[in-house]
């Protein structure tokens, strides 16, 4: 998934969906067609929620006790990437009241909080409905919503954290780590090596207690150096 890709790039089926505009009892713009949802890894998942703690923390003004997503927001995603999303296909269509049950919250909670997270870019759905017929007659009724967690980079406002330095001068980690002397040795009497001399390699490093202890037994096989 691009960093650079726009909602709508990587949602097309969300913003480019039929709607009904049929005066029957549902949410206006409902969309009758079916709402084609994407696979998300539960590792992607569980780093998205901790940039959403991030993005909290950052949106959190002094003295205030909700930043950009809030308590009850977090609660819901939390529901919502944890104990709703099918990872294997990326389903999340929760109702309000298994969202309510969840995360511990009201009706009115979640409502409210699903609006912030819309507001901050980092949840969007689709409302949804559905054919049925009633005595005979023709109408339409309300299905619960198919959800998105949008990527990091769309959010409103928020800052990715910097990378980690790289390691100081003469630290563990600058250097590229030595070559290990028991793939030395294997190369060289692959070469055509006699042991005797690929012995040597194995007493190279004497960090390597593996390849000192295998150079000893050698030696006691071979016999001591010329």
């Amino acid at each position: 998934m691009s960093e650079s890709a726009t909602f709508s790039d990587v949602f097309p089926e969300f913003s480019a969906i039929g709607t009904s505009k049929a005066p029957w009892p549902v949410w206006k713009n409902s969309a009758r067609a079916e709402v084609k949802f994407h696979p998300m890894p539960r590792r992607q998942a569980v780093r998205l929620f901790h940039d959403a703690r991030r993005y909290e923390r950052q949106t959190r003004k002094f003295g205030r006790q909700d930043g950009a997503i809030g308590r009850n927001g977090l609660a819901i995603l939390h529901a919502l990437i944890f104990d709703c999303l099918n990872y294997a296909t990326g389903r999340l269509d929760p109702s309000y009241e298994r969202i309510a049950h969840l995360a511990n919250i009201s009706v009115r909670s979640v409502a409210r909080g699903l609006a912030k997270l819309k507001t901050a870019g980092v949840l969007n759905w689709v409302r949804r409905c559905f054919e049925k017929v009633i005595d005979g007659r023709f109408t339409l009724a309300q299905e619960t919503n198919a959800y998105a967690v949008v990527p990091a980079s769309q959010w409103t406002g928020y800052a990715p954290p910097p990378p980690p330095p790289p390691p100081e001068h003469g630290t563990w980690g600058e250097h590229p780590p030595l070559p290990n002397m028991l793939t030395q040795a294997a190369d060289a009497l692959r070469s055509g090596q006699s042991p005797k001399s690929t012995l040597s390699i194995l007493e190279t490093d004497p960090g390597d207690a593996l390849a000192l202890s295998l150079a000893r037994l050698g030696r006691a096989l071979f016999g001591p150096k010329n």
